[in-house]
Parts: C-alpha cells; structure tokens; sequence
C-alpha cells in the first residue's frame, strides 16, 4: 500500500472540495442568484376586479339617487291632482298654453297637491257677461281660477258689478299697446284654496324670464 506523500511545508495547503465548487448542477458560492420576474397578470386581475366593483357601486350609488328624488317628489303631491283652469283672452293664448305645458310637465306642487293647468281662450267681453250674470255662466265653461283680459278695465268692471268674485288683487304679466294683461284669481264656491294659492303661484310663474321669453316670441313685451 503506498504511503501518501508528506507534504512540504512551503506547499500551500489544500482546501477540501465543497459543494460550492463542485462543477455540474450545484451552484458557485461567490455569485448572487439571478433575481425571479415578477408576473405581472395577478396585479392586473386585482385592478380589473377593483375597477368592476367600483363601477358597479357607482351605478348603484347614482341608480338610488335617481330613485330618492323620483320618490321624494311623489311624496310632495300627496295630496293628488287638483285642476285649475284659466281663461285667457286669445291674443294671448299661445304665450299661456305654452307655459301652462311647462307648468304641468313639472309637475309643480302647491299645499301638496299636483295642479294641472288648463287654458281656454274666450273674448274678455263674453267671460265679464258670464261672471257678472248677463249670460249663463256655462255659456264660459262655468267658473274659472284665474281670468287674464286684455286689459285692466275688465278687471275694473267686474270688481264694481261683482267684487265677491274677486279673490286675489290683478297684476299684469305683459304688456302691449293699449294692453297690459293682467292675472286676476278668482272666488268663489267652486274654487277652493289650493286653486286661489296656485292661480297667485301661476301670475308669478308667468313672469319668470323662461315665460317672458314665450310672450316676447309673440309679439308681446315682457313685464
């Protein structure tokens, strides 16, 4: 059996082999590992899922919005439709009819109740007949709410034959030559408080700029 070589004592001395410098599938120790990617597809399932939910919460958030609102302006007219028709003379028929349509679209609520707006066009002479009891009142579609004549002398002359069925001071809600149109509400059985509230609420409707708008577009000045 031969003997190992002694060794001298200027050799250098021999490190044992070790796994970190064993050649094949073991790695060199000294060398830093090569850094692993990232996938990138989990994050972005992550963003597409937060950005679904966040949709589907605003859809939901403005969807009861809507919802409140549509309800909480069914719950003002709680008390149901109340109709309320005004006599106009013609010259100003379509001014009228067109904010009445306005008016009634909206849905405007007065003392809790919806008031729906109808307009008819009658000579200011034969409406004054009816009212003061020359002519059949169903000769004018029985008592209105609201009359508005061509002039403040209608006006004068019903006050001195009939003031009982003045129910509220005329105000004028145009003007034009030798007119200035007034809103006078009127009284009487068939006309209850909400119609004599809404009939003022109306005159005051009328003299808004979108109104005013409709009266200039038919030759009449605004108030």
């Amino acid at each position: 059996m031969a003997e190992e070589p002694v060794p001298h004592p200027l050799d250098p001395p021999k490190r044992p082999q070790g796994r970190g410098e064993a050649t094949g599938s073991h790695r060199i120790v000294g060398k830093k590992a090569p850094r692993r990617k990232v996938a990138m597809w989990p994050i972005a399932a992550v963003v597409l899922v937060a950005l679904i939910a966040i949709g589907v919460f605003g859809w939901n958030w403005a969807d009861g919005e809507l919802s409140t609102r549509a309800e909480a302006q069914a719950k003002a007219c709680v008390a149901g439709d109340t109709p309320m028709r005004v006599v106009v003379t013609p010259s100003i028929e379509k001014p009228v009819r067109a904010a009445a349509e306005r008016w009634n679209n909206a849905a405007t609520v007065v003392r809790d109740h919806c008031v729906v707006i109808q307009v008819d066009a009658l000579s200011s002479a034969a409406v004054l007949d009816g009212l003061v009891g020359r002519t059949n009142l169903d000769s004018i579609g029985g008592l209105p709410a609201a009359w508005i004549p061509e002039s403040s002398y209608w006006v004068t002359e019903l006050n001195t034959a009939k003031p009982e069925l003045v129910g509220s001071p005329a105000q004028s809600v145009a003007t034009a030559r030798s007119a200035d149109y007034p809103l006078v509400g009127l009284a009487g059985k068939s006309i209850d408080e909400v119609q004599m509230r809404a009939s003022q609420t109306f005159r005051q409707f009328l003299q808004q700029p979108a109104q005013q708008a409709d009266f200039a577009a038919a030759g009449i000045k605004a108030t």
